[in-house]
Formats: structure tokens, C-alpha cells, sequence
């Protein structure tokens, strides 16, 4: 599955207990329709987006980036703080292609050409790479 969308933050690198290392960054992907009443409606879909195979992107995925994913999606729920049920949608990016540059953070300003590079190539996935 693809989705295009703007992050909605910078994205944050996390370290697991095994050493392995995870990009975390949130998507938001818009959508426009015209109802049966001709009235314009704006639709908003959040994902909470993974990539496993390289932390070195998170350095130029930064707030309002536009940025296409491939990957895969998936539902979870849970019950909240406040005893309400709430649900929300995964998305297990497998590439990056990197469409317009976000805030100008200085590690967004320093992004080498490697990195860019490396975001819009299709990474080979070995048995030693999957995340589970």
C-alpha cells in the first residue's frame, strides 16, 4: 500500500532492548469530496508510521515534510485514561521517497545527498532485517 502525506512532527529514533533501532513519525494524509449536497468535505487520516531499516533518515524527516510511504498498514485499539475506547491506524513503511523538505531545522539544512539517496532506493529486506 502507498500513502502520501505531511508529517506532523519530527520524526524520533527509539532503541529497543535488543539494540535494534526504529524511526517513529506520525502522517497525516488529507482528502477532499464533494457530498450529495455539493458541499465541499475535508478528511483528515492520521498514521502512526515505523521504518526499521536505517535511523539515518530521521535526521531530514522533519515536521511538514511531504513524504510518500510504501508499506504496510495496520488497526489498533485501546481504552484510554479516561475509560473511552479509541482506535488508530499503524503503518509499517518499508520505503521513503522524500517529496518537499519540511521545517528548517539545522539537521534538515546539513542532509547530505547520501541521505536523500538513500530514502528513495528500495531497500533489500534480509531475514536478519525483519522487525518480528
Amino acid at each position: 500500500m502507498n500513502i502520501t502525506g505531511r508529517l506532523t512532527k519530527d520524526a524520533e529514533v527509539r532503541t529497543l532492548s535488543n539494540s535494534r533501532q526504529v524511526v517513529n513519525f506520525s502522517v497525516a494524509v488529507n482528502e477532499s469530496y464533494r457530498n450529495k449536497k455539493g458541499e465541499k468535505v475535508e478528511q483528515t487520516t492520521f498514521f502512526e508510521c515505523a521504518y526499521w531499516i536505517s535511523a539515518k533518515v530521521a535526521g531530514i524527516l522533519t515536521k511538514g515534510a511531504l513524504v510518500e510511504l510504501a508499506g504496510r498498514v495496520s488497526a489498533r485499539a485501546w481504552k484510554g485514561n479516561d475509560g473511552e475506547l479509541r482506535a488508530g491506524l499503524n503503518f509499517t513503511t518499508s520505503q521513503i521517497t522524500l517529496h518537499a523538505g519540511g521545517q528548517k531545522s539545522e539537521t534538515a539544512k546539513s542532509a547530505s545527498k547520501e541521505q536523500k539517496t538513500l530514502l528513495e532506493t528500495k531497500p533489500l529486506i534480509g531475514r536478519d532485517d525483519v522487525p518480528f
